[in-house]
């Protein structure tokens, strides 16, 4: 153990004992009428210059920057402290919410078993425990029930914990599954041998926590990340071989590409997938042969996009070739270039098609038409077709798990702003559907209690965008219900009106809650997304601010009792529209914000960036370095008043780092002229997604709802 000089213990000491007086000191400036306001921390001021296209910019908190700095862990701990002094008086209302959230939870339950190569497999919860079980019976339901992986166990020690990835060999006796114990994403590949129980010596860190397994049970095939958390390489390792001797099969040495290796439904080939937010190739291998070489599909080309699954004698193929809005096509297994592509479903103007499952006599589509789903199924005999009716103005619906080929059952899951969600199998044959789970909301639940509207506001350059909300029957629309608005709008991402019971502690107290299908997504179809992002981002913003405003026009709420939250790219919408629109909102959270848009866009060392060039724009480039400056949240904070804020964040986030929002904060709190709450929640000990746990991640969504309830006091 290396000492720890004189110097660097009475500098801990110092830091230790300010932190501590910047928790505990008062300030004169009063929140409301008749209450005072705890201090909150002060960040240092450490000038940066950051210079491009002959524009600097300075970067004061530029320094927080430091993961390992104990300066920067102190000063994250003094905001959390901060954040607790203030909202000290919310504790009992957190409690309440959070218990009030479980409370709905069914806590012994499972998932509906779906059958593969011989075995019924499903996922179990015990009451008391945070983690799933993984079970598995053999031929029949009423077999003898076998647990594959009891996460409860695996994850005693730790403070986060999470298994993903989990895949069966050919022969049904091996697992591999991969973990994350600190929640960067970073996993460590483990093999399991189903018939002894034991955990085999071979262990792979640093992946992607998948495997793909070759029919001969013992090769597998998977992806290992840099140092920025690109997937980048993929490797063959042989069970039972030391891992350093693994051979590399394929080197994605762009790195604004992705990669990845999986097995095709059919079980016949291993198929590697090299992806970018604009192109794709594909390269294929007969999963009976894994020393053999893989062959590629379609090389890649700027601006072509596709997806493959294996079917019979050939490739059908999912793509925007000469398709805004995708097509399906087919081609033979020997001749796989796109010249030889042919078309099965074509390109629509009005329809995206988003998704496809096959089956021996019937395929299935899953499209989005004026921003919802539909699922549309044809015969493959004589093409005829029809769509399932789901009956709501707004709904989410999708093909859920079909892992074999040969059925003619259709399992899909539904749900909407008040069904919970729910799982059906549908007889493509005889149009019979069978509910066969519906999530079970415990206490005094009924969908009857509850109304869901769609709406479109008329964004300022006439698009039509469509709001989906939801709130408890006999509210009145006189202006005065309070209102949460919430959207995403990056990615293509689609967000869909589905269910969740912890939003109803919300809906009981009164609320209002809406989705805002902001351009940015995909809901409206391809060019809905393109219409959002790039040099085109800020529809996003505008589309959520003329959505509050329609909100308020039309007498669902007004200013004083609306609240607007958003996470990771949404968190970059919510400080968007607060620089913009401050005026706007009562309170807003933004979870996660990537709010630092240019700095990060610059630096390559950084998880996800060299990726999202062509999301975001390339800032090394004059015309996007303008343009993106012109919204960065971070950049644009001026000296204005904003309203009651919440920021979250994870120490160890692989997708926005930490001080993206902890230097946010630290700027508004020197520059913002009101003296409304300003809030940072760092969770120490997770990242993206929060805490791990089935339960614990509602803390923190106690702890939303109780600032929002609290603002309204």
């Amino acid at each position: 153990m290396r000492k720890i000089s004189r110097k660097k213990w009475i500098t801990t000491i110092f830091l230790s004992l300010a932190v501590v007086f910047l928790c505990l000191s008062f300030a004169c400036a009063p929140k409301k009428e008749g209450e005072t306001m705890i201090k909150p921390p002060v960040a240092e001021k450490i000038a940066k210059e950051l210079t491009m296209h002959g524009d600097t910019r300075v970067d004061n908190y530029f320094w927080l920057n430091q993961r390992d700095n104990p300066k920067v862990i102190e000063y994250l701990k003094a905001e959390n402290a901060y954040k607790e002094a203030v909202l000290k008086h919310t504790e009992e209302l957190q409690e309440a919410l959070f218990k009030e959230i479980v409370g709905r939870i069914k806590q012994t339950d499972m998932s509906v078993p779906y059958k593969d190569n011989g075995y019924y497999y499903y996922t179990g919860y015990k009451e008391g425990f945070e983690y799933p079980i993984y079970y598995r019976k053999r031929e029949n339901l009423e077999a003898e029930e076998e647990i594959l992986l009891n996460v409860n166990e695996m994850a005693k020690g730790h403070d986060f914990f999470n298994v993903t990835g989990l895949s069966i060999s050919s022969n049904n006796n091996l697992i591999s599954y991969g973990v994350d114990t600190v929640s960067r994403r970073k996993y460590t590949l483990y093999f399991k041998d189903l018939t002894s129980g034991e955990i085999l010596p071979d262990e792979i860190p640093n992946t992607s926590g998948r495997a793909a397994w070759a029919n001969d049970n013992k090769s597998l095939f998977y992806t290992l990340k840099d140092e920025t958390l690109r997937p980048y390489k993929i490797f063959k390792h042989v069970l039972g071989t030391e891992v350093s001797s693994d051979k590399l099969i394929f080197h994605e040495a762009d790195n604004t590409y992705n990669t990845y290796a999986y097995k095709s439904k059919s079980k016949k080939f291993i198929i590697i997938g090299s992806t970018s937010t604009l192109s794709s190739e594909y390269r294929f291998l007969d999963a009976d042969h894994p020393e053999e070489e893989f062959k590629i599909i379609n090389p890649r080309e700027k601006d072509l996009l596709y997806d493959v699954t294996h079917f019979g004698g050939c490739f059908y193929i999912l793509t925007n070739y000469n398709a805004r809005n995708f097509r399906l096509m087919k081609t033979p297994l020997a001749k796989t270039t796109k010249e030889n592509w042919l078309e099965v479903i074509p390109h629509r103007e009005d329809v995206l098609l988003q998704d496809f499952t096959l089956f021996k006599e019937f395929f299935v589509l899953n499209e989005r038409k004026k921003g919802l789903p539909h699922l549309r199924i044809i015969k493959w005999e004589d093409n005829s077709e029809y769509y399932l009716d789901f009956g709501e103005e707004a709904y989410s619906a999708y093909i859920s798990t079909n892992p074999e080929f040969d059925t003619e059952v259709l399992r899909y899951g539904y749900s909407s702003l008040t069904t919970p969600s729910s799982t059906y199998d549908y007889n493509l044959k005889t149009r019979e559907k069978k509910l066969l789970k519906q999530q079970e909301v415990l206490g005094d639940f009924s969908p009857e209690n509850y109304q869901t509207e769609r709406l479109y506001a008329t964004a300022r350059d006439g698009v039509e965008v469509p709001i989906s909300l939801v709130y408890r029957k006999g509210l009145e629309k006189n202006g005065d219900n309070p209102l949460l608005l919430y959207a995403y709008g990056s990615y293509g991402s689609s967000m869909n009106a589905s269910f969740r019971s912890d939003r109803l502690s919300l809906l009981d107290r009164g609320f209002v809650y809406a989705i805002a299908h902001i351009r940015g997504g995909q809901e409206m179809g391809r060019w809905w997304y393109e219409d959002g992002k790039l040099l085109n981002k800020k529809n996003t913003f505008t589309d959520f601010i003329d959505c509050a405003e329609y909100l308020i026009a039309e007498k669902f709420t007004n200013k004083s009792k609306l609240f607007a939250a958003g996470g990771s790219a949404g968190g970059l919408l919510m400080g968007a529209v607060l620089n913009m629109r401050p005026d706007l909102w009562e309170g807003v959270v933004a979870s996660v914000p990537y709010v630092d848009v240019i700095t990060t866009m610059l630096d390559e060392s950084i998880p996800l960036t060299s990726g999202e060039w062509d999301e975001w724009g390339d800032p090394r480039k004059k015309e996007y370095y303008d343009y993106m400056l012109s919204y960065s949240p971070y950049d644009q904070v001026k000296a204005q008043d904003y309203p009651a804020m919440l920021v979250t964040t994870g120490l160890h986030d692989s997708q926005v780092q930490y001080w993206e929002p902890a230097k946010w904060v630290a700027k508004l709190r020197d520059l913002k002229t009101d003296d409304n709450i300003l809030l940072l929640h760092i969770n120490m000990e997770a990242g993206h997604g929060g805490q791990s746990g089935r339960f614990r991640r509602y803390r923190e969504t106690a702890l939303e709802y109780a600032f929002f309830l609290d603002l309204l006091k």
